[in-house]
């Protein structure tokens, strides 16, 4: 689960950098403000979609994502 809470520091520390607010990063995933929210706050992960998609928003990997690698 550690993983988890390193993904949702990470999504939250990326879209800050980026500029992003949390409603502009829900609408390129297509999905609701709660629930991207909901990742930022560890309480859901994305589906592999939603996974991938996110880490070319950010041009990351998916490792990065979670914390196992750096850029």
């Amino acid at each position: 689960m550690e993983e988890f809470k390193k993904l949702s520091e990470n999504l939250k520390t990326l879209r800050k950098d980026y500029g992003y607010t949390q409603k502009e990063i829900a609408d390129k995933l297509g999905i609701t403000y709660q629930s991207y929210q909901a990742y930022e706050r560890g309480i859901a992960v994305p589906n592999l979609k939603n996974f991938i998609r996110l880490a070319e928003i950010y041009d990351v990997s998916m490792d990065f994502l979670i914390g196992k690698k750096d850029i």
